[in-house]
């Protein structure tokens, strides 16, 4: 016994539609004879006539009834399938706009856009107040966002990582052999940082009398500062692939170095970038680990 085939399931819907063999071979663009043969092809995967030859045409049989019913449904579903894959060139990508802080605008946003081919994605980089806000106002779809306390009105936020903070010294620093520092190991440090007011900036609880040596806002200027040997400074692990190999990364052993983040967003929407932000975050995680591992003595 045969196989049913495509080619052999039209030809037979065409030829119970119009009752005659030859009518399909016109409306398929066969020949006469080829219609024939594909017919003697699906006779043979069902084992058994599917038309009765009359004087003026042809009618299915009982078993051409059933192998129609059956054809229909195959056809139209691959006939759908075509069109939605033709649809994939013509659609309008959809638009989401995002915001994020700087670090994760560096790294994580990229990622989860680059893994989003059908998104439109708008951004606006920001701080997490301001990012809070916009999304609470509708001017933003989600947001990534280091988290208050408790959400403003209008905003559901859905953890994402707790992001370690980490030092970068340069790579002939006493410090950068070392797995993990703690806090008392880096209070005669220099620091370079965003802010000269040590607690408006990721120095935190763990350094609450850091000496900040020089400011610098961009991350391209502090890790320049950091390799000519001018201090050093903290980054999120978000930011470890932005930190070039002339830089050691060094885990600071204290509960309060860590960043929480989240996604803000409207209550009750599900946006499947959600999914995208959370893959791009496991595998940041996954590569600071293996960076962290490598300056392991």
């Amino acid at each position: 016994m045969g196989e049913f085939t495509v080619v052999g399931l039209r030809v037979v819907r065409e030829a119970a539609r119009h009752g005659s063999f030859s009518t399909a071979a016109e409306r398929l663009g066969y020949t006469q004879s080829a219609v024939s043969r594909q017919i003697a092809l699906m006779e043979q995967a069902a084992g058994r006539p599917l038309f009765e030859r009359q004087a003026r045409g042809v009618q299915p049989t009982d078993a051409g009834r059933l192998v129609l019913q059956h054809a229909e449904a195959v056809l139209t579903t691959l006939d759908n399938a075509r069109q939605e894959l033709e649809d994939l060139d013509t659609r309008q990508p959809e638009r989401l706009r995002v915001g994020a802080f700087s670090t994760a605008m560096a790294t994580l946003v990229p990622r989860a856009i680059a893994a989003s081919p059908h998104l439109r994605v708008p951004l606006r980089e920001g701080l997490s107040p301001r990012l809070l806000s916009t999304v609470a106002r509708g001017r933003l779809d989600l947001a990534v966002v280091t988290p208050p306390r408790k959400a403003p009105g209008g905003v559901e936020l859905i953890p994402l990582l707790d992001d370690p903070l980490l030092v970068a010294v340069p790579l002939d620093h006493p410090l950068a052999d070392r797995p993990g520092v703690t806090p008392d190991l880096l209070r005669h440090e220099r620091w370079i940082a965003g802010s000269a007011t040590p607690e408006t900036t990721l120095l935190g609880a763990w350094s609450d009398d850091a000496e900040v040596a020089f400011v610098a806002r961009d991350w391209v200027a502090k890790l320049g500062l950091v390799a000519a040997g001018m201090g050093v400074t903290v980054v999120p692990g978000l930011a470890v692939p932005m930190v070039p190999p002339a830089i050691a990364v060094v885990r600071i052993d204290h509960p309060s170095a860590v960043r929480t983040t989240a996604i803000a967003q409207a209550p009750g929407t599900d946006h499947p970038f959600v999914e995208a932000l959370r893959d791009a975050a496991a595998d940041l995680s996954a590569e600071l680990r293996r960076r962290l591992r490598q300056t392991l003595p």
